[in-house]
């Protein structure tokens, strides 16, 4: 399914939001999620489920001084 991931179009074979992040590989557990502008939470997206067209931010923490 085609996704937009970060303004750029994506296609996924996950159905569900936690499955579509492991595959773009988005593992660390310190990233923040927004699906079509709304804040999903880390224990939501297990029960998310994308569809075509959906867009997704996907936010990690930056370091540095």
């Amino acid at each position: 399914m085609l996704i937009t991931v970060n303004s750029k179009s994506v296609e996924v074979n996950a159905s569900g939001l936690a499955e579509a992040l492991q595959e773009l590989g988005y593992t660390s557990p310190a990233i923040a999620t927004a699906l079509n502008g709304q804040f999903v939470s880390r224990d939501a997206r297990a029960a998310i489920t994308l569809t075509h067209g959906d867009a997704l931010e996907v936010l990690a923490p930056m370091q540095g001084g």
